[in-house]
């Protein structure tokens, strides 16, 4: 057993608790998200910024199913935050090269395809890399979707799946979004010489790849809790894209009209959407999409009676913070601007968790130990909009 992300030991515990037969393996997990195993060895390892554990797990990994036979099975364990867990730089590169790429990645506005597309191409490892070195073993790969289209090559930026981008894509993103990168990293790029697995590569001919769980999974079951609760439960999408301030926006503008005109659905209801949004740094802020999302859509609501919202990622990790996200409430502003903090110097700025940490209302969940992308819920009080 191979596996990497943050759900990737709640993963193989679960597996090794099923598996009656031989095993070994390991895993590389987020900091604080192991999980005990008895036949596996669960590693930690850095994220969103790699570190050297993950460099020595990428590098065991990848002796462990070196000389394997086509008797033998491999059963890989991908889960969303693997692309920074299992770091192992393309030849000529440093894990300080793949650090720095990763760091102007994660504030540049790139979406987490192109993020994973740049990254897919300075390693060793992904882009199916990791499956072509199990071959001729059978190669099983269970994934945990956290990202908008549930694409496997964008799961952990795709080890053990065929890639069909190239690096003219990574290298065209790079310029798109005006990353400063090491010469080292823009000569590899130009040179095509650290090209990925492609599909019809006959190394990857006995991978099995199945999806276990997906956001949309997660927000159907959310749907499920809302109708227990009384509420009528409508999924706007799970893989609503592009700048966290925008998507906040948007779906207040779909809240009002629900409140004022009772259109396109009438209250009391709740609006689920997941997905993942950007944040493009431009303030001195820490930014994180969903308190973003939340700040963005708590400004053009202004404080809208009958509406409370929570935006969170599944992961328990909001950017680079230990915060899942926040929660919304009609006095949100006001009690903000009571305490002289302004909401639009706080988007400005890009500081949404200095914002609703200073209000109290940050949702801390601690290790979730799983992935499904960002999860959100608008709730209209059907009883305070007739009122209206």
């Amino acid at each position: 057993m191979i596996g990497a992300g943050k759900a990737s030991a709640a993963m193989a515990r679960a597996l090794e608790e099923n598996w009656r037969g031989p095993l070994e393996g390991i895993v590389v997990t987020r900091y604080g998200y192991d999980v005990p195993c008895q036949r596996i060895e669960i590693v930690q390892a850095a994220h969103p910024v790699p570190d050297a554990a993950g460099l020595q797990a990428a590098t065991r990994m990848a002796a462990l199913v070196k000389g394997l036979t086509a008797d033998d099975l491999v059963i890989a364990l991908i889960s969303g935050g693997g692309s920074s867990l299992l770091v192992a730089p393309a030849a000529g590169l440093t894990l300080a090269d793949k650090q720095a790429v990763n760091k102007a990645l994660l504030t540049s506005g790139a979406t987490i395809s192109e993020m994973n597309c740049v990254r897919r191409h300075l390693s060793a490892i992904k882009g199916g890399r990791l499956a072509a070195a199990c071959h001729p073993a059978k190669v099983v790969s269970l994934l945990i979707s956290d990202v908008p289209g549930d694409h496997p090559i964008d799961i952990a930026s795709g080890p053990t799946v065929a890639d069909p981008t190239t690096c003219a894509d990574a290298l065209a993103i790079i310029k798109r979004y005006r990353i400063d990168v090491a010469p080292a990293v823009r000569q590899l790029l130009e040179s095509g010489n650290c090209e990925t697995i492609k599909p019809g590569d006959a190394r990857l001919a006995g991978v099995e790849t199945r999806m276990i769980t997906a956001p949309q999974i997660a927000l159907e079951a959310a749907a499920q809790v809302a109708r227990a609760a009384g509420l009528t439960p409508y999924i706007l999408g799970d893989s609503l894209e592009g700048e966290a301030r925008d998507i906040g926006r948007a779906l207040a503008g779909i809240t009002r009209q629900v409140v004022v005109h009772g259109q396109p659905f009438t209250a009391p209801c709740v609006l689920l959407s997941g997905g993942e949004t950007t944040v493009t740094l431009k303030g001195q802020g820490r930014g994180g999409r969903n308190v973003e999302f939340l700040l963005s859509l708590g400004i053009a609501l202004d404080g809208l009676p009958g509406v409370h919202a929570i935006a969170g990622d599944t992961d328990g990790v909001d950017g680079a913070e230990d915060i899942a996200g926040a929660w919304l409430t009609p006095d949100t502003l006001a009690r903000a601007w009571s305490l002289g903090i302004n909401p639009l110097v706080s988007l400005d700025y890009n500081d949404g968790h200095g914002f609703f940490q200073a209000l109290g209302d940050s949702v801390i969940t601690g290790p979730t130990l799983t992935n499904v992308n960002d999860f959100r819920a608008i709730v209209i009080d059907g009883v305070t909009t007739k009122a209206i």
